[in-house]
């Protein structure tokens, strides 16, 4: 049996987990690293539902804070927010939103050797957990940066996010199921190392929103923040993405580039999963009326994207990452094929 290279499995220390428990984020930041100074990365909406609540509890912490806006999570935006943040001699970065804030602290604090704590307001995406920072710039990828220090998820607010970023973060999860055949297909084609336990964390994190149709019901949205936080530490465990990124997410990368803006992360990794699990000999149904059943899209219509743009995406997907096996790399992909799948899958 071949030698496998060794990988470093980068884990959160801490997870908590609560209900209406913002008010605890000071003792929670406390416990981990004993911080006196936090930069806090959050958006401007997010800031007036919950700025009061966490600035008392840090202060009740004796933790001096300072705030900043991200404009966007490209590098120009990034390196702004970094010089600030820079400034402030902060002991610990903390981002505090959505997708955007938390990608841009989790860069920040990579960047300047700082420790990271996710607070998801919204579950629309896997990488409250994980390590892996969507960048947006010539080349739209995921880069490795830094895990999270700690996770601090208060589902009340979550809760009160809107229905559309629940229904982004159920796409997340359903891309692990053709995220996880593209690994396994990595593996048998090139020998590609392939973690069981985190390839089954994964697929586990998509399973119970498979079974939530089963059972005729629409998931807890606690059971799903649970699972985006598995997902995320199934990727720590690999060492990588593999896991939980495969071609369904190369093909919203590559959407990204073609056409910037158009859908949510999640809402193009779960459309990009229909197509994928057809080309993988999947049960691509399965995966269609598993995202109908938390309203999340399944048609290119409904998040307002082209059909030559999505052909596009699907021509050109594999490159932006030619190095990671998947199933678009058995297929020569042209603008016709890409539509074909689309039709027959109903994406278009």
């Amino acid at each position: 049996m071949p030698n496998t290279p060794s990988h470093t499995m980068e884990l959160p220390r801490l997870i908590v987990v609560g209900e209406k428990n913002i008010i605890q984020i000071g003792k929670f930041l406390k416990s981990l690293d004993s911080p006196s100074r936090a930069s806090i990365i959050a958006g401007k909406h997010v800031q007036k539902i919950i700025q009061k609540k966490i600035k008392k509890s840090l202060a009740n912490s004796k933790i001096h804070n300072f705030w900043h806006v991200p404009e966007g999570n490209d590098e120009k935006s990034i390196i702004t927010i970094q010089k600030k943040v820079r400034s402030d001699s902060s002991d610990i970065i903390v981002g505090v939103g959505g997708g955007r804030s938390v990608d841009v602290a989790k860069m920040i604090a990579f960047s300047l050797h700082k420790p990271f704590v996710s607070v998801p307001t919204a579950a629309s995406h896997d990488g409250i957990a994980s390590p892996f920072v969507s960048v947006r710039g010539e080349k739209p990828h995921s880069i490795v940066a830094t895990a999270p220090l700690g996770v601090f998820v208060d589902i009340d607010i979550i809760k009160k996010a809107p229905r559309r970023l629940f229904a982004s973060g159920c796409g997340d999860l359903v891309a692990k199921i053709t995220a996880v055949r593209d690994w396994e297909l990595g593996r048998d084609r090139t020998g590609e190392y392939y973690g069981r336990y985190s390839a089954n964390l994964a697929s586990m994190s998509a399973k119970i929103l498979v079974e939530a149709v089963e059972k005729h019901k629409v998931p807890d949205t606690r059971d799903v923040v649970e699972a985006l936080i598995s997902a995320g530490v199934a990727s720590c465990i690999a060492g990588s993405s593999r896991p939980c990124s495969g071609s369904e997410h190369l093909f919203s990368h590559a959407l990204d580039k073609i056409a910037p803006n158009v859908g949510l992360h999640g809402e193009k990794c779960g459309i990009g999963a229909i197509l994928m699990a057809k080309l993988q000999g999947q049960d691509w149904k399965k995966i269609v009326a598993t995202l109908k059943n938390v309203n999340a899209p399944t048609t290119a219509k409904q998040i307002g994207l082209k059909k030559e743009h999505l052909a596009q995406a699907l021509v050109i997907a594999q490159s932006l990452r030619p190095q990671r096996y998947t199933i678009l790399k058995e297929v020569v992909m042209t603008e016709k094929k890409a539509l074909d799948l689309a039709r027959v899958t109903g994406v278009i």
